[in-house]
Parts: structure tokens; C-alpha cells; sequence
């Protein structure tokens, strides 16, 4: 190629385009210095950033699910506190039934106890509550009935037997608690001799109205009536069990803090997992978006020298045309 053209400077012209790339680096390099990230937009890496941000929707998908255990575990806990409150107040009132054996004992004063119980259980069905949501048992509102009629109805959406979590990323990936679906009752027998009403399984309604009957003033009725408690049949199967109303309590009771125990450790299993899969997981986001710092100041470094160079180069090449004046002197 000629030297000695000026309508076109084809090196300027080079030097140019080199000094657009030098320049264009320089950005790409103190962008991914400034944001900390190797990925600012599809077009850097379009595998890349698709898999990243599919990841990045998992992991916060997985952190909403272990929030969402941690609740279950707050939920489940309440239960447990309550249920025990129970069990243990059972467990006085078998102690009362076993001192009305004793006819030196104020065996009405043991009834009244055995009621006033039986009224403090009924309260813990009614105030054990997460997140302002009856858990042991339903609850009975009022309602419309017909023309203009004001009756009581059973609200399913308290039942305990009604918690859902989602514990992983899937949607189904669900866990049901249903710990006290053996307490709860949707059609419920309504409990009003404690100053208000909650529908939960008839063994347990029948138990609370019978704790409550124990109103007689007669030492003997008392120690009849307390003694109905803690009847002895025999099973089906041949077998004797404690099948009165306090025996079918109790089991309720128990059942119920089993289940609690169970879903506790499969909740346990769940929050583990979650942990683990939501680290590995961000580190494979980490990976694919977050840029060398060091990488990234060499090649900024690399970059701003050349884009100098390039202009200083661009300014001689521009200039070079001039030596065809010398042919005209």
C-alpha cells in the first residue's frame, strides 16, 4: 500500500478501530470491578447466566421453605407446651380420683378440684394459639342460620389438621401437620360449661362435661361419680383397658405429642438438607457470576496501557499524511 495517499488513512483509520477494542476492554473490566460480577448482562455468558439465575431462583425458593420449617418448629413447639400442660393435669386428676378412695378424704373437695381441672384443660384447648390460629382445636363463631336466625358453625380453617408447609423448593414438596387431628373436630362437640365454646373430639368433650358434673355436695355421690371416671372395661379383643373417658383422653393426649415428636425430627431432616443444598447451591451461583477481582484489575490495568499506547499511536498515524507536503516544496 502507498504512503504517500491522504484521502483516506488507512492506518489512522487501523489504529482507530484498535483504540475502539482497547476502550471497550478497559469498560468491560472496570464494569466487573465495580458490580463484583463476571455476568452483568446475557450477553456476557448466555449459559451462564441462565443456569445462574435458575439457581438463584432454587436458593431463594429454599430459604422461603426453611422459614417456613422454622415456623412449623415455633407451631409444633406451642403444641407440645400445651399438650404437656395437659398430660400433666390428667395426671392430678388421676391422683385425685386415687385419694377419693380414701373415705378420711373431703371427697367433694376433691370433685371440686377434679372440675376446677377440668375447667383449666378446656382453657388450654381454647387458648393454645399460633399466629392468633387455634391448633388443638376448632372453634365455633357465629354465623347467620337461614332468614335472619343467629346460630354457631364450626371453622374449619382452624382445625389443626389444616397446616400445610412447603419445606423445599418444589411446590409439593409439602408436610401436613397434622399432630392434633385426633383433638380437633369439625363438626365438634361444642364445650361451653368453661365461659366458652370449642369443638374438639367427643372422647375429650365427654371427658370435660364429666369433670365438670362432679357439682353434687354428697361425699358418697362425689366418690361414685369420681370413681365413674376411671372405670375398667373389658376390650373386644378380650383384653382389659382403662376405656372410660379420662383413659381415651389420655391416649389422645399421648398420640398427639408422638406425632409432634415425629414431625419434629422429619422437620429436623428437612432444615439439614436445606442447609446443605442452599451452600452448594450458591456456590455454583458464586462460581458462575462472581468476577476475579484480581483477574479483573490485570486485565483493567492491561487495558487502560493499551488504550494509551493506541492513542498515542492513532495521533502519529493521523499525522503521517503531512510527508506528502514535503514533495511540494
Amino acid at each position: 500500500m502507498s504512503t504517500f495517499q491522504i484521502n483516506t488513512n488507512i492506518g489512522a483509520l487501523n489504529a482507530y478501530n484498535a483504540l475502539n477494542k482497547a476502550n471497550a476492554e478497559t469498560q468491560n473490566a472496570q464494569l466487573r470491578l465495580a458490580t463484583r460480577k463476571r455476568i452483568n448482562s446475557v450477553a456476557d455468558d448466555v449459559s451462564g447466566y441462565n443456569v445462574g439465575k435458575s439457581l438463584d431462583s432454587k436458593v431463594q425458593l429454599m430459604k422461603s421453605a426453611q422459614n417456613n420449617i422454622g415456623a412449623a418448629k415455633n407451631m409444633l413447639s406451642t403444641g407440645e407446651s400445651a399438650l404437656q400442660q395437659v398430660k400433666d393435669k390428667l395426671t392430678q386428676i388421676r391422683s385425685y380420683i386415687a385419694d377419693a378412695t380414701d373415705p378420711t378424704k373431703d371427697r367433694t373437695a376433691l370433685g371440686d378440684n377434679i372440675k376446677s381441672l377440668g375447667q383449666e384443660i378446656a382453657s388450654i384447648f381454647y387458648s393454645a394459639k399460633f399466629n392468633n390460629t387455634q391448633i388443638l382445636s376448632g372453634t365455633t363463631a357465629l354465623s347467620s342460620v337461614g332468614s335472619g336466625g343467629v346460630g354457631y358453625s364450626a371453622n374449619l380453617g382452624s382445625l389443626a389438621n389444616s397446616f400445610t408447609f412447603q419445606t423445599g423448593a418444589d411446590s409439593g414438596d409439602r408436610i401436613n401437620l397434622d399432630f392434633a387431628s385426633g383433638l380437633a373436630s369439625a363438626g365438634g362437640t361444642s364445650i361451653t360449661n368453661s365461659g366458652f365454646s370449642l369443638s374438639v373430639a367427643s372422647d375429650i368433650a365427654t371427658a370435660l362435661n364429666s369433670f365438670a358434673s362432679l357439682t353434687t355436695t354428697d361425699d358418697a355421690t362425689s366418690a361414685q361419680e369420681i370413681a365413674n371416671l376411671a372405670s375398667v372395661t373389658s376390650m373386644t379383643s378380650g383384653k382389659a383397658d382403662v376405656s372410660s373417658t379420662l383413659g381415651k383422653f389420655e391416649k389422645l393426649v399421648t398420640d398427639a405429642l408422638g406425632k409432634i415428636g415425629n414431625f419434629q425430627q422429619r422437620l429436623d431432616v428437612k432444615d439439614e438438607y436445606l442447609t446443605s443444598a442452599i451452600s452448594n447451591a450458591q456456590s455454583s451461583v458464586s462460581r458462575l457470576f462472581d468476577a476475579d477481582m484480581a483477574m479483573e484489575q490485570l486485565n483493567a490495568t492491561k487495558a487502560q496501557i493499551g488504550s494509551q499506547v493506541a492513542t498515542s499511536m492513532l495521533s502519529q498515524l493521523n499525522s503521517a499524511p503531512q510527508n506528502v507536503l514535503q514533495l511540494f516544496r
